[in-house]
């Protein structure tokens, strides 16, 4: 199904993600409206409608008649997890979720297809082990809020709504909204000449390019028969130091200092304002369900995704 002149809601969609997938959308001729607390500024969406994530308002008109419905909406976890953050990062994904069930229940033509965000962090983080969809889910914060997370939503959409949840690893990208996000704090810490091995450097850096994840999207939205859950990421993860060895490579930085357990204990809370287990730990994903089905990465490598990036 061509996605020209369809209506695409996008829940959420005013950080990086939401606005460089609404770009992406838009280019294919289909009208999207963001549903966000802020406008994005960066956004050529077709239309906006603020929505606080919690409560129905005059924002549910907007997905009446709506083609399809992508959420992506949630708390960043890239911070310090003190209670308060931990409690914020659950609720606002449950509480969204909920919501939207609420708004689809409430609507005489609601979307026919709902496409959710997930976390491959839902499957811990094994040292060694590379996952698919098949793996058994790891132990933890993340996990515990990817299973919350995956059954709000397989409780809020509709029987009848073809339902697609995508664990997504860590997308690389060129930052263009607000909420800019991991990667631009990486190009940061390279550009100083700290950029080298961190901890062990042997936890995996499961990684896709923000066309690769838009291309997904696109794929779960047009195509009737995606469908569940799928891992969203490029086939082939790498660990922490050679991640970094190739993005010092294709920003031509000749300095990587490797940061030690410790150091990057004490740094990350002080200096960054983020929780240290981000960097310390990892996990390696490969997206089986989607190579099974035929999808193509345009990026499947790291070197040449950076290279991409950086050419801009």
């Amino acid at each position: 199904m061509s996605l020209s002149s369809k209506k695409i809601v996008i829940a959420g969609g005013s950080g990086f993600l939401g606005v460089s997938l609404a770009r992406h959308l838009e280019e294919l001729g289909a009208d999207v409206t963001i549903l966000s607390r802020n406008r994005p500024g960066t956004a050529r969406a077709s239309s906006f409608a603020s929505w606080d994530g919690h409560s129905l308002g005059d924002w549910v008109r907007v997905i009446d008649g709506a083609d399809g419905l992508v959420n992506l909406a949630g708390r960043t976890v890239d911070c310090i997890k003190s209670p308060d953050h931990c409690d914020e990062i659950l609720r606002s994904r449950i509480d969204s979720t909920r919501v939207l069930g609420k708004a689809l229940e409430s609507v005489a033509a609601p979307p026919p297809v709902w496409v959710q965000m997930s976390t491959a962090h839902i499957y811990g983080d094994p040292p060694n082990q590379i996952c698919d969809e098949s793996s058994a889910f790891g132990y933890g914060l993340a996990p515990d809020v990817g299973r919350a997370w995956e059954a709000a939503f397989e409780q809020a959409a509709l029987p009848n709504q073809r339902k697609v949840c995508l664990r997504t690893s860590f997308v690389i990208g060129n930052d263009l909204g607000a909420g800019a996000g991991a990667m631009a704090r990486l190009r940061r810490i390279t550009k100083l000449g700290l950029g080298g091995r961190v901890g062990s450097g042997m936890q995996g850096m499961s990684w896709i390019h923000e066309l690769d994840m838009n291309r997904i999207f696109e794929r779960a939205l047009s195509n009737p028969e995606m469908e569940g859950a799928y891992i969203a990421s490029a086939p082939n993860p790498l660990p922490q130091h050679e991640f970094m060895r190739s993005l010092r490579h294709a920003m031509k930085a000749r300095i990587g200092l490797p940061a030690t357990e410790w150091m990057v204990r004490i740094g990350a809370r002080l200096f960054l304002r983020t929780d240290p287990d981000l960097a310390l730990y990892g996990r390696f994903v490969m997206p089986r369900r989607l190579t099974q089905e035929g999808f193509e990465f345009h990026f499947p490598e790291l070197g040449a995704a950076l290279a991409d990036l950086e050419s801009v």
